[in-house]
């Protein structure tokens, strides 16, 4: 599994979405820096990064009406059979969002093109519209 640029997140269909959560838990939980190819840059960063992430699909999930077990929006939380992350709660505010370095334009080119081949057509021009909405919002 691998984790869709943060841009695709809006756009991705049920399947992907549900799965980017799951692959999410499991990076946060008992696979936290376990190596695997497609992921071992999120365990070059602090665990905020991965916890501002998997904010952002736990918010496309709320935006859709999915159910999900809201432990998981505590930043410390990494599931039932792991230990919280080390530090104060304080340590993290979950409205900055902290996108990985890696999620560049390349990799958000390799990642629609993932998608393609999986049959997952996503529309670039509306998902460059909601970037640039964002982006004015932000200035």
């Amino acid at each position: 599994m691998r984790l869709w640029h943060y841009k695709l997140i809006p756009f991705l269909p049920r399947q992907q979405l549900l799965g980017q959560h799951r692959e999410c838990c499991a990076l946060r939980g008992l696979g936290w820096a376990k190596r695997h190819s497609v992921v071992d840059y999120a365990f070059c960063y602090p665990p905020e990064y991965l916890v501002s992430y998997h904010f952002q699909v736990l918010s496309e999930f709320v935006k859709r009406g999915y159910q999900f077990e809201h432990l998981w929006l505590k930043a410390l939380y990494r599931g039932k059979n792991s230990p919280p992350f080390a530090g104060q709660s304080s340590w993290f505010h979950p409205i900055i969002f902290m996108p990985f370095p890696e999620h560049d334009d390349n990799y958000l080119l390799a990642c629609l093109e993932n998608l393609r081949s999986k049959g997952v057509v996503i529309n670039e021009e509306a998902l460059h519209f909601q970037a640039n909405k964002k982006e004015t919002r932000a200035e």
